[in-house]
């Protein structure tokens, strides 16, 4: 008979770190990409492995995300086949989940319906392709219990990660969990590199259920899968490691197979975004042989229109999304969501803006993450005076990313620049014409 196999996605966290953009949001409900939100890579991943029976725990400000996966992924239920978002269910008093392990217990009914022989463990906020059906297959022959897919960082970035240190006679077998290691040893075969844990896991159904049930009695325990659950099977020896490099997607580029990212951070997230929109990006979606999959709206294709000195609307380096209209406004190096409207003269460059967003006349946006519906007036800038910025309220990282949270009106300033004379009086009203 052919193994029975169980999909759990991990989706119930809170994402304090990429507030704002989680202030009205789970945060595997965060737009990416233009055209999808961040649980859809891992939706995407599960279904083009083959995997259609999924899970999808959910719990903090779960309602657009529980709307996007009910409206979304509708599977034929002929032969059995979902994907259903399961809220917190208090099976067990009323308290939310105390890690995603606890997660797992509390919705251990969802495990003893299916009766699966296999179940595929994954988190809902990273961004990569994989073929999960190669890292059960490996699962499945090594006859351990547990496995741990991990894929290879440079050793200086090891202190930001899960480290997998794998046993010198068997490197499919995990020696040592270690976290955030300071001074960790290298692989074998590339003694520049270490295995980082990517929060993707295989478990026996029968072995993670006991695991789970035996976590809730441990005094002081995170009731975390990556810091309580995987370390107590590496401690029985009982672990082994799927290394991603060798994960074969279809149609993939050998230089893009590998890519992985945690866009647990605003950086990390405006960065991954920017990974989209190189010629040759470092993580491609358009590969029609593993497509990422979401739902998407019924609008009219992309317009850009005027073609007059000083004024062509215009984007290079850049993707746009559906109903978008760029009216005369320059746009480079971004990512634009659907039914964006950016009006004559203005500029937005190495930015991304979600749905819904409008910016008028003049107005410049700059190394800025926008949210849905935020409205930026004409001659108004965001990300241009960093300073200006962050005493307006805006969040600004690290790395000078100024980010606006979700509907927000930025401020008109107080003068705009004319257009020139013989636009001084506009156009004819009209949506994309301005």
């Amino acid at each position: 008979m052919a193994t029975k196999v169980l999909a759990i996605v991990l989706a119930g966290g809170e994402g304090k770190r990429l507030m704002p953009l989680t202030a009205d949001r789970a945060k595997p409900a965060v737009p990416f990409g233009g055209s999808y939100r961040l649980v859809d890579f891992a939706l995407s991943n599960l279904v083009n492995s083959g995997y259609l029976k999924v899970v999808v725990l959910t719990q903090y400000k779960s309602h657009s995300l529980d709307k996007h996966v009910t409206l979304t992924w509708r599977m034929s239920t002929m032969i059995g086949n979902y994907v259903t978002p399961v809220p917190a269910q208090q099976r067990l008093g009323p308290r939310w989940y105390l890690g995603s392990a606890d997660a797992i217990f509390q919705s251990l009914n969802l495990i003893r319906d299916e009766k699966p022989d296999i179940i595929v463990v994954v988190g809902a906020d990273h961004v990569y392709k994989m073929d999960f059906s190669q890292m059960v297959e490996q699962h499945v022959a090594s006859g351990l219990p547990c496995t741990v897919a991990a894929i290879r960082q440079p050793i200086e970035l090891a202190d930001q990660f899960g480290v997998i240190d794998t046993e010198a006679s068997a490197p499919d077998r995990i020696a040592a969990f270690l976290e955030k290691p300071k001074d960790p040893t290298g692989l074998a075969d590339s003694p520049g590199e270490v295995l980082a844990s990517m929060g993707n896991y295989v478990f026996d159904a029968d072995a993670l259920v006991d695991a789970v049930t035996r976590d809730f009695d441990v005094e002081g325990s995170r009731h975390d899968m990556g810091g309580d659950i995987v370390p107590w099977f590496v401690d029985q020896q009982l672990a082994g490691v799927y290394d991603f490099k060798d994960n074969d997607i279809p149609g993939a580029e050998t230089d893009t197979t590998a890519y992985w990212r945690d866009v647990g951070t605003l950086d990390s997230y405006y960065e991954a975004s920017m990974d989209l929109i190189s010629v040759t990006p470092a993580f491609n979606l358009y590969n029609d042989a593993w497509p990422i999959l979401s739902r998407q709206p019924s609008l009219p294709p992309a317009k850009f229109v005027h073609h007059s000195a000083g004024r062509v609307g215009s984007a290079v380096d850049s993707q746009v999304g559906l109903g978008t209209i760029v009216s005369g406004a320059t746009v480079d190096h971004c990512v634009i969501g659907a039914g964006v409207r950016l009006h004559s003269w203005a500029e937005v460059s190495d930015s991304v803006l979600m749905d819904g967003v409008e910016v008028g006349r003049h107005a410049v946006v700059r190394r800025a993450i926008i949210d849905k519906n935020v409205v930026v007036p004409p001659g108004a800038t965001v990300g241009v005076d960093l300073a200006a910025d962050e005493a307006a309220g805006y969040t600004v990282t690290a790395s000078g990313i100024t980010v606006v949270g979700k509907g927000h009106v930025v401020p008109e300033p107080e003068t705009v620049p004319q257009d020139p004379p013989d636009h001084e009086d506009g156009l004819a009203a009209g949506p994309g014409v301005a």
